[in-house]
């Protein structure tokens, strides 16, 4: 079981690629093993979340995955949970979410999101995602600022994450 940090010294530079089709499906074969590995702390259904959501929209090759919990101090020993499936447990924003990579930060597949269930962040990063489902225009946009950004900062994914802040508050607010 691994339950280390996932290192950030040694990520993969960031590269957005044209959407893939076959994205829902490696979230639906993951989404059911974690669906019976975090059982005991699922608080509802487990989502697939962030742009490989979207159909049509390019994204970093990473599934992100949103399991809703009740409370992050009820769910820290799904921690090790997900450690078992290969997931490196990272304390990102550890007051908001328990987050995790897979396999390892130099070569990431998949993302996983502990978010208590009814929080802010539950109900941002599902509405974003369902904003850009239902709008082909701001899906557009979307994609230019992400490819921009990608290159901009091919090698610091908290200064791409923080850079496409302005535009998600931008549609959130709208909703």
């Amino acid at each position: 079981m691994n339950t280390s940090a996932a290192s950030s010294t040694d990520d993969a530079p960031i590269e957005v690629v044209d959407y893939n089709p076959a994205w829902p499906a490696l979230f639906d074969a993951e989404r059911r093993l974690l669906q019976e590995a975090l059982a005991p702390w699922l608080a509802g259904p487990v989502e697939h979340i962030g742009s490989t959501a979207v159909p049509g929209l390019p994204a970093k090759p990473i599934i992100d995955i949103m399991a809703p919990v009740r409370s992050l101090a009820e769910s820290a020993d799904a921690i090790a949970a997900a450690s078992a499936l290969d997931y490196l447990y990272y304390p990102y924003k550890p007051e908001q979410l328990h987050w995790f990579c897979k396999p390892s930060p130099v070569h990431r597949t998949h993302h996983l999101h502990l978010v208590p269930l009814h929080s802010a962040l539950w109900q941002q990063r599902l509405a974003f995602r369902d904003a850009l489902r239902g709008s082909s225009t701001l899906t557009a946009r979307y994609a230019a600022l992400k490819r921009q950004l990608a290159v901009q900062y091919r090698h610091d994914r908290e200064g791409y994450t923080e850079a496409k802040g302005p535009f998600i508050a931008q549609v959130l607010a709208r909703m």
